[in-house]
């Protein structure tokens, strides 16, 4: 089992390197530049090219069964579903298989309404509610893949 975070804007990295230690998971933390990680034998670092999707190249490469993704990227959440990953927004929601296309379909209509003038603004701030709702998916996901394993 591993944990991979796709790191660069991800907010709820010092949440993950808690649950992954409370179940002694290993923690992979992806990104284009240098992130401090706390030194702990179960959290690695893996610094990417600056490249396009470079990160996202390289976690869709490693996600499997038994990984769990911490992405916001609805496009990576895609390739490591078909990987078999597990996937969990850092606002706590899962990607599943049956959901994914309707966040396809909504990324490309929000796309073409901003590109249209039409939306401006981004997402709603992250709340603490956000972090309760990542810590109790985080953890369910875990137990999840080890009564599988």
């Amino acid at each position: 089992m591993q944990i991979l975070i796709d790191a660069d804007a991800c907010p709820v990295k010092d949440e993950t390197y808690r649950v992954a230690a409370r179940h002694g998971v290993p923690v992979v933390v992806v990104s284009n530049s240098p992130i401090r990680v706390p030194q702990d034998a179960l959290i690695s670092r893996k610094l990417v090219s600056d490249a396009f999707d470079a990160a996202d190249d390289w976690i869709a490469g490693q996600a499997h069964a038994k990984s769990i993704v911490i992405t916001a990227d609805i496009l990576l959440a895609d390739r490591c579903l078909k990987a078999g990953a597990t996937v969990i927004a850092p606002n706590g929601k899962p990607f599943t298989t049956s959901s994914i296309g309707g966040a396809i379909a909504m990324r490309a209509i929000m796309a073409d309404l901003r590109a249209g003038g039409d939306v401006v603004g981004g997402p709603s701030p992250f709340s603490k509610a956000d972090r309760s709702r990542f810590l109790s998916s985080l953890d369910e996901a875990l137990v999840k893949l080890q009564r599988r394993s």
